[in-house]
C-alpha cells in the first residue's frame, strides 16, 4: 500500500526508458489547434503493485484538462527504485520532462535546469507551504523545490510481543543499553526479529541518519560539511553491528529493505523498528505503541523529517502551462486526498488544519506534533543525490567494518564536491 518514504530519493539499475502517452496528449509541444502538451513524471507510492499512484494522478489530469481543455498532461509514473535512475538518462538525452516529481531536486537546480518556484507558482498556492518545508527547497537563497509530502519517523512497538517478552510496552526503551535489555529480552522470548535495522538499498541512507543522530552524529556538519566518518558516526554503527552479531535483528540487515521489513512488523515477526506514518493502516488492528527514537543518551531527540518534491523544467518552455497545472493540483482537496490515501503528512498551511481537524486523523497527530522539530537530509546540497545513492548501496557493509566503510564513504562524498 505504501513504498520507502520518503526519502526522499530512490536510485537503482540505470536504464534508459522514453516517456510514453500514459495520459492525455502524445509529447510535449504545441498541436496545431493550439493546444499544448506538458510532460509529467511522478514516482509511484503504492507498493509491491498495490494502490498505484497513476490512479489518482489520472483523476487530477482528467479534472484538470476539463478545466483547461487548451493544456494536456501526458503522464508517467515509476516506482521509485527506478525513477532517479530514469530521470537521470532522459535529461542526458535531452528529454526532460516540463515536470517532475521526486525524492530530490538539487542536482537538477544546480545544473540551472528548473524554474524558481516562483515562476511557476501563484502568489496564494506558494505562500500556503509551511515555511520549513519551503526552506527545506531552497538552493544558494531561491526555492526550487516545491514540497509535495512529507513525513517523519517515530519508534514502534508490538505491545503483544513486549508482553509476551515480560516487558512493558508504556515503558519503551529511551537508551541504547535499554533497547539491548529489551531485545534480548525479545529473542529469549522467541521473537525472530528483536529489533528491525533495514540496511538494504532501499532506504539505507534513512535507516542510518535515523541512528546517527540519537548519537548526535549525522552526515554534515553545521558549515555543510561531510562528516560520514566521524567518531559518533563510527560508534554509532559498532552499536548496530553488536545488535546485529547479537541475532538481536533481521538475519544480514544490509540485504534487508524497509517494505519488507513493516511487512514482517504487520505480520506479528519484528517487536521493535523505527516506523514512520504510511503504517498507520498496516497496524490499527495490532496493539502497539509509537514513541520517540531511543538515543544513545536518552537525552537525545531527533527524528528524520522527509519531504519528496516537484520541480519544473525551463527546458519545454511551458511555464503558463505548468503553472496552471501546479495551483490546480496543489489544490487542498486533491493535496489531502492524495495525503489520507497514503499516509503521508501535508506540506502545506491549508492541509495541516484540515488533517488537525480531522478526528479520522487523530492516529497521525503525533506525527503531526514531532513534524516541525525534525531533521532532514542535506537536500540543498547538489552532491547529495550521488551520495545518497552510494550510502544506499554500500552503507550496509558498515555491520563488518564500521571505520572502512564510513572512511570510505566520506572520501567518496569529498570527492563529489571537488
Amino acid at each position: 500500500m505504501n513504498r520507502r518514504f520518503l526519502v526522499l530519493s530512490a536510485a537503482a539499475a540505470v536504464g534508459a526508458l522514453a516517456l510514453s502517452a500514459c495520459g492525455s496528449g502524445g509529447g510535449s509541444g504545441s498541436s496545431a489547434d493550439g493546444t499544448t502538451t506538458i510532460k509529467f513524471v511522478a514516482a509511484d507510492y503504492g507498493s509491491n503493485g498495490q494502490n498505484p499512484s497513476q490512479a489518482y494522478w489520472q483523476g487530477v489530469i482528467s479534472a484538470f484538462e476539463q478545466q483547461n481543455p487548451k493544456i494536456k498532461v501526458d503522464l508517467q509514473v515509476i516506482n521509485w527504485n527506478d525513477i532517479d535512475t530514469q530521470v537521470k538518462t532522459m535529461v542526458q538525452n535531452g528529454n526532460e520532462p516540463d515536470l517532475l516529481q521526486t525524492g530530490g531536486y538539487a542536482d537538477y537546480a544546480k545544473d540551472g535546469l528548473l524554474y524558481p518556484a516562483q515562476d511557476v507558482l501563484s502568489g496564494s498556492t506558494a505562500t500556503d507551504f509551511l515555511p520549513t518545508m519551503a526552506l527545506a527547497g531552497q538552493q544558494n537563497g531561491t526555492q526550487y523545490g516545491i514540497p509535495f509530502v512529507s513525513s517523519a519517523r517515530m519508534f514502534l512497538i508490538n505491545n503483544t510481543l513486549f508482553k509476551q517478552a515480560g516487558l512493558d510496552p508504556t515503558k519503551p526503551p529511551t537508551t541504547w543499553d535499554e533497547v539491548t535489555a529489551d531485545a534480548t529480552a525479545l529473542k529469549k522470548a522467541g521473537v525472530e526479529v528483536p529489533l528491525g535495522i533495514p540496511l538494504g538499498h532501499e532506504e539505507a541512507q534513512a535507516e542510518s541518519f535515523i541512528w546517527m543522530m540519537e548519537n548526535h552524529g549525522g552526515y554534515q556538519d553545521s558549515s555543510g560539511q561531510y562528516t560520514i566518518n566521524s567518531p559518533a558516526n563510527i560508534a554509532t554503527f559498532t552499536q548496530l553491528k553488536s545488535w546485529a552479531d547479537a541475532g538481536l535483528t533481521e538475519q544480514s540487515p544490509a540485504s534487508v529493505n524497509r517494505t519488507d521489513l513493516q511487512k514482517d512488523f504487520a505480520s506479528g515477526k519484528v517487536g521493535m523498528l523505527d516506523g514512520f506514518p504510511g503504517q498507520l493502516a498496516d497496524v490499527k488492528n495490532m496493539d502497539v505503541t509509537w514513541a520517540a527514537m531511543p538515543s544513545k543518551d536518552g537525552v537525545t531527540k531527533s527524528t528524520l523529517g522527509v519531504a519528496d518534491w516537484m520541480m519544473a523544467f525551463k527546458k519545454g518552455g511551458h511555464q503558463e502551462q505548468i503553472k496552471a497545472f501546479l495551483d490546480f493540483a496543489y489544490r487542498k482537496e486533491n493535496t489531502v486526498k492524495f495525503e489520507k490515501e497514503y499516509d503521508l503528512m501535508p506540506v502545506t498551511q491549508s492541509a495541516l488544519t484540515e488533517f488537525q481537524s480531522d478526528p479520522d486523523e487523530k492516529p497521525l497527530q503525533p506525527f503531526l506534533q514531532i513534524l516541525p522539530t525534525a531533521t532532514f537530509y542535506p537536500l540543498s546540497d547538489p552532491t547529495w543525490p550521488a551520495v545518497s545513492a552510494q550510502i544506499k548501496t554500500q552503507i550496509g557493509s558498515a555491520l563488518g567494518d564500521p571505520k572502512k566503510t564510513l572512511d570510505t564513504l566520506q572520501q567518496a562524498a569529498q570527492q563529489a564536491g571537488q
